[in-house]
């Protein structure tokens, strides 16, 4: 298929962001059969022969892991901004986990820690380099927070698996983040 960098955002807008206008059946856990994807696709002119092959071939060439495929379902790994809650599992996270985010917001972040804001979860990664990356979406030399995810884990902050390189959490409070020294 040619159009797979299209076909990623046209899936993630229908799993993430408007399940509603495809019609979509999606369970708590943000699955939705396949099935009922490709037909919802197909009812677009651009999608009309779309299959699974197609979007298993879109998910597997991705450097960004945002979907996954189970029992003849697939869903968003992270990223939903419609008001249902997507439930993810508890897992204990790495030692130190790490948020990039624009140096305008640093002093807030310390006050009132890591929030949502129209996300479901506080998005952090597992590299200092993602974090990086991400961070330069909002600010060309972002502050770089570690987050010390053990002792805040074992205190009782929730944090989730997103995918080999996203973590998610609720929240994460101010005490458990310290900003980094960049080069």
């Amino acid at each position: 298929m040619d159009d797979l960098d299209k076909l990623s955002k046209e899936i993630s807008y229908a799993l993430r962001h408007a399940p509603w206008e495809y019609e979509l059946e999606m369970n708590e856990e943000g699955w939705v059969p396949m099935a009922q994807l490709l037909d919802a696709l197909r009812r677009e002119a651009k999608w009309e022969g779309i299959s699974a092959a197609d979007v298993e071939e879109m998910i597997e060439q991705s450097s960004k892991k945002r979907f996954e495929i189970k029992d003849g379902r697939i869903r968003a790994f992270y990223g939903h901004s419609f008001p249902m809650k997507i439930q993810k599992e508890e897992k204990e996270p790495p030692a130190v986990l790490y948020h990039g985010t624009a140096r305008r917001f640093l002093t807030s972040i310390m006050e009132n820690g890591l929030l949502p804001q129209e996300r479901q979860y506080v998005h952090l990664s597992q590299d200092v380099e993602t974090a990086e990356i991400v961070g330069k979406r909002h600010d060309g030399r972002p502050c770089i927070l570690a987050i010390d995810a053990k002792r805040a884990w074992e205190e009782g902050v929730k944090f989730y698996l997103g995918n080999e390189k996203v973590w998610l959490a609720d929240s994460v409070p101010g005490r458990y983040i310290e900003p980094m020294q960049l080069k």
